[in-house]
């Protein structure tokens, strides 16, 4: 494992990270990461992310789900076991296909969530078992962190984060799993 320095700027406000985040962005400093207690609207934008492709996931998932339901029921209910239910015959898949509309819709759901959070697990490389990657608790409570990695210019990025607003400005060093 090797180690590298960061910088932890520790703020108490959103609004004030925000500025920090925009000032920090603005000055090319590339950020490797925030904590926070909670979402903060726009700091994907202000970070520079890019927008999140889950929903284009969701909806294949959600396509995969259907398709299950369909084969299933055609499967069940009309070619291996059909049976004649408050005499509405089973004929074919399409004739009786509303009476299965909720199980597709069930299905569908089903698919979507479940695999989305895996997806999004996966994706987090968050899986069982992990060590937690929190710096610093109080990023749980109240506070909020901006870790910034550092290539010879601790000064700079102190007195530059110092004038964001930090409460607190830390040099760490952080050894990278990769």
């Amino acid at each position: 494992m090797e180690t590298s320095k960061v910088i932890h700027a520790i703020y108490t406000d959103d609004d004030v990270l925000m500025n920090a985040v925009k000032t920090v962005k603005a000055e090319k400093h590339h950020i490797e990461e925030i904590y926070t207690p909670f979402p903060v609207h726009g700091l994907d934008k202000a970070m520079g992310l890019a927008p999140t492709r889950i929903a284009i996931t969701s909806f294949m998932y959600g396509c995969v789900g259907l398709t299950v339901a369909i084969i299933m029921m055609n499967f069940i209910m009309i070619e291996d076991w059909p049976q004649n239910i408050g005499g509405k015959p089973s004929f074919s898949y399409i004739e009786n296909m509303p009476a299965f509309v909720p199980i597709m819709f069930e299905l569908t759901v089903f698919f979507a969530a479940h695999l989305m959070v895996i997806t999004f697990y996966l994706r987090s490389r968050m899986w069982p078992f992990k060590n937690a990657e929190n710096p610093d608790p109080r990023t749980t409570d109240d506070h909020f962190l901006m870790e910034i990695a550092v290539h010879g210019n601790e000064k700079e990025l102190t007195n530059l984060l110092n004038e964001t607003g930090a409460v607190e400005v830390n040099i760490i060093d952080k050894e990278d799993e990769h």
